[in-house]
């Protein structure tokens, strides 16, 4: 059978046993951002567990992928070492949500592996947990297995996705495939089921979903019982097909070869180079579903993941003596092996290939220099008898040449060392710290003050109500807190109790306005800032008399500034909205600045944005604008807003409680910023620009309302003035600038050929200028007519016709001076010329150096050159 046949035939048995069979579900979990990936078949249906969510069907059959990096499990060290570990795979599963239990969950795995598949009986053992007897019968009653195949144990049979989330016992079932598959033959060890070897592989995992654990550890019993089983697709392929390991399955086997192919290296040839090869073949696999999901290598998060992956998959390529970008070929492959059942690697090949290239180029500026580093390193630490490498020159390796952890862990593992992980983790903290320590001194020192103090809290009395009255609480002066009065002329933080400002929050900026008393005393507000997560300060100056803690305040915000910033945080939305459309789901948020005057909105996508899609874009948001759609604001539970729609990514912090801000049709985002009410409310947006700000990170700049009309009339008044001075109609001045640039293009034509003639003519001229200085000829001279360009060709013609020689040359350009100087190879050794130019520049009231074969430099006194030439002349003894 090949690996697509048993895969069908797995979701088959269960079909006709009345189960419904589901797609894969995507790799980032969907509504829980609390599992960076699907790590297990039973992640897409945690919630139906949980009793908070259910399906159409009771049973269900599916094959999921799965991936395993990070957290409780995380196979990675294991990866390439070993034959039978990956980072993604496939988990071929059967559910039942409260449906049945374990006598049909355990009739049937035995009746599809010895009945259907025809595994030897007495090959196959089964494990339960220590104190589960209801499934040690049904082993013994409901199938043949032999007794004696039947064990108990603790840890290994009691199944939990996390540290928290549904679980329960399990009965797993394991295959003897002989003597000859235990690695450790020949060492201490124990060879049996669950043992320290490969020759009992576990096959399938049979779990009975009867529990929950919370964040204190409590167990407690679920609503209903449940059925969660999931056999390793590439381990049942690998017995199917009598294989020894994994990688020799057909669908591992096709990416294999390509990798064969690209290397010149033979799988089965060498342990290392099969290392290398099996690490190739599970990384591009893992590459490849990461990046048809929309996730772009970055320096966190999932994006880190895939990072880890590419780097780590391009350094074994390396040692396979691979010098080119490769892995991106190798996602070709996965498609090949993989295409029928998972079609979506196949249609986003190309952007797949061209995410996976554009890193592995980036990654390979650094790779050598890394490489050269740790190697050294390594050679140092073995010459001194140690076998720890240290933590200052891991981070090196991180921080400057972009080497994981894990990619020098596993390098030092292939030459018997480790690293120094206490080492390296005091190096990142103090990286961390010196990032913290930038941030403002009135953060760290009064606003800590009033963080503790149990009754300080600011209310936010919302957004459409632009005055208020409070208490002022608290006071900052200088990063200290201060009672007051708080004079004319002093800058204050001033915290109350209740305000309309919006605090700098979601890359909205904080209002702007007054703080006022009855007695006269006004603040200028120029910033509103949040000290801590209850605490909002108004930051200004006092313009006239003075304010105490205590006092009565009436609160007005900048009005006018506050609906230009709310147009422009609304526009953000809708431009989210147009970019996922556009470009895809794998656009995501990565920072915005929202102010008065400008959005600002960063994405992640690997390439820039052509000048097509960002009218399309445009287009799109003036469009959803002209909608007039109704902007709603709805305060709900997290869950029930994901369960809304709403877009929430891993990483972002969100509360028991958030808003929701549903724009039509075409956005639905968690957000506390403030907002219009209707999308026609922002009246027109307006691109500025387009720009990369860090690898597979893009900034969109733009403007709405009046700030967008005002963008519109400075183009059209540039134009205005264009045409004028164009002396031509607006429908004219692009024909007459095209007609002026061509004719612009033909003198610069036949002005370089013509200097290029006066550069060949003027060499046979100057040649008697030159002087025989002990047997060597040097040429010192001023010439005129000629640019940088131009001045460099008569140099070359020059040398070339001296054969073994110096030559200075000085040329004016209106109010600047030129000094070039260019020496034969053959003399470089005698004579440097950057350090000639080096000595010349200052005569004319400028600078320069350059290599000892060429140099140039720029002044600012041409009047001198003939100065500097004599001088040069002087210098090489040719008077």
């Amino acid at each position: 059978m090949t690996g697509s046949q048993i895969r069908q035939a797995f979701l088959e048995f269960f079909r006709e046993r009345g189960h419904t069979i589901v797609p894969s579900a995507p790799l980032v979990p969907q509504n829980d951002p609390s599992l960076l990936f699907t790590n297990a078949g039973m992640v897409p249906f945690k919630q139906v567990f949980l009793g908070g969510e259910t399906r159409p069907y009771v049973r269900a059959a599916d094959s999921q992928v799965c991936l395993r990096i990070s957290g409780k499990h995380n196979d990675l060290e294991q990866v390439g070492r070993d034959t039978y570990h990956h980072t993604l795979f496939e988990m071929l599963g059967n559910w039942s949500f409260g449906d049945y239990y374990k006598a049909e969950a355990i009739t049937w795995a035995w009746e599809l592996l010895t009945g259907v598949w025809k595994l030897p009986k007495d090959k196959l053992y089964a494990t339960v947990y220590t104190t589960d007897d209801e499934a040690d019968a049904l082993w013994r009653t409901r199938t043949d297995i032999a007794p004696e195949h039947i064990s108990r144990f603790e840890d290994e049979n009691f199944w939990e996705m996390g540290d928290t989330g549904p679980c329960g016992p399990c009965s797993e079932v394991h295959v003897d495939r002989g003597p000859a598959a235990c690695d450790k033959q020949g060492q201490p060890h124990r060879c049996a089921v669950n043992g320290d070897c490969a020759r009992y592989l576990e096959i399938w995992n049979l779990v009975f979903i009867q529990n929950n654990r919370d964040a204190s550890g409590v167990l407690s019993e679920l609503p209903a019982k449940h059925v969660d089983t999931g056999m390793g697709f590439e381990r049942i392929a690998g017995i199917l097909q009598g294989v020894a390991s994994n990688y020799d399955i057909d669908l591992f086997r096709t990416i294999i070869a390509r990798a064969e192919k690209l290397s010149g290296v033979r799988y089965g040839g060498d342990e290392k180079s099969d290392v290398s090869l099996r690490v190739i073949a599970d990384h591009a696999r893992a590459v490849t579903f990461l990046v048809s999901e929309g996730i772009l290598p970055s320096n966190e998060g999932r994006g880190y993941v895939l990072r880890r992956l590419l780097r780590r998959a391009a350094r074994h390529g390396k040692l396979l003596g691979i010098d080119r970008p490769f892995l991106f070929d190798v996602t070709g492959a996965v498609g090949d092996a993989m295409g029928d059942a998972y079609p979506a690697i196949v249609d986003g090949h190309a952007r797949i290939a061209e995410v996976v290239r554009t890193e592995e180029e980036r990654f390979a500026q650094t790779l050598d220099r890394g490489l050269a580093l740790l190697a050294g390193e390594i050679e140092t630490a073995r010459t001194a008898g140690r076998t720890v490498l240290a933590g200052d020159v891991a981070f090196k390796l991180y921080d400057t040449y972009g080497f994981p952890l894990d990619l020098t862990a596993d390098i030092l593992t292939g030459e018997g060392m480790t690293v120094d992980q206490a080492a390296f983790d005091r190096e990142m903290a103090a990286q961390r710290e010196r990032a913290r320590g930038a941030q403002r001194f009135a953060d760290a020192t009064g606003s800590a003050e009033i963080a503790t103090a149990g009754d300080v809290r600011t209310r936010f009395v919302g957004d459409r109500i632009p005055e208020w009255e409070s208490e002022v609480l608290a006071l900052l002066v200088d990063g200290k807190t201060a009672t007051g009065p708080v004079r004319e002329g002093a800058h204050v933080d001033v915290v109350v109790a209740e305000t309309p400002f919006y605090a700098e929050s979601g890359g909205q900026t904080g209002d702007r306005g007054w703080v006022v008393t009855d007695a006269g005393t006004r603040v200028e507000i120029d910033d509103t800032v949040k000290v801590a997560p209850t605490v909002v300060a108004h930051r200004g100056v006092v313009r006239q008399g003075a304010i105490a803690v205590g006092d009565r305040v009436r609160l007005t915000i900048d009005p006018e500034r506050r609906e230009a910033t709310r147009l422009n945080h609304s526009a953000t939305h809708l431009v989210h909205a147009a970019l996922r459309n556009r470009l895809g789901g794998h656009v995501k948020q990565a920072g915005s600045l929202v102010s008065a005057d400008r959005l600002r909105f960063d994405f992640n996508h690997h390439k820039a944005v052509d000048d097509g899609e960002l009218q399309a874009i445009e287009d799109d948001v003036n469009a959803m604008i002209r909608a007039n759609a109704d902007v709603a604001v709805d305060e709900m539970s997290y869950d029930d807003a994901i369960k809304a729609g709403a877009l929430a990514f891993f990483g972002d912090k969100y509360g028991d409680r958030v808003r929701v801000i549903r724009m039509g049709d075409f956005s639905v985002e968690l957000c506390g910023g403030t907002h219009v009410q209707r999308t026609g409310d922002i009246g027109y947006f307006r691109l500025r620009d387009e720009s990369g700000v860090a690898a597979g990170v893009r900034r969109l700049e733009a403007s709405t309302g009046a700030g967008a009309i005002s963008a519109v009339r400075r183009q059209e008044e540039l134009l205005g003035d264009l045409a004028s001075l164009l002396k031509a109609g607006e429908g004219e001045a692009r024909a007459k600038l095209e007609k002026i640039l061509g004719q612009l293009r033909e003198q610069e034509k036949r002005i370089g050929e013509l200097q290029a003639k006066l550069a060949g003519g003027a060499s046979r001229d100057f040649m008697a200028d030159a002087k025989q200085v002990d047997g060597i000829t040097v040429l010192a001279t001023k010439v005129e007519g000629l640019d940088d360009k131009g001045l460099r060709e008569m140099a070359d013609r020059l040398r070339d016709k001296l054969g073994s020689g110096v030559v200075v040359l000085g040329a004016a350009q209106g109010e600047k001076a030129i000094l070039l100087a260019t020496v034969t190879k053959d003399l470089v050794g005698r004579y440097h010329a950057g350090n000639i130019i080096k000595q010349l520049a200052p005569l004319v009231g400028g600078g320069g150096g350059g290599r000892p074969d060429f140099a140039q430099a720029g002044g600012k006194e041409p009047g001198k050159i003939d100065s500097a030439i004599a001088a040069a002349r002087e210098l090489l003894g040719a008077r």
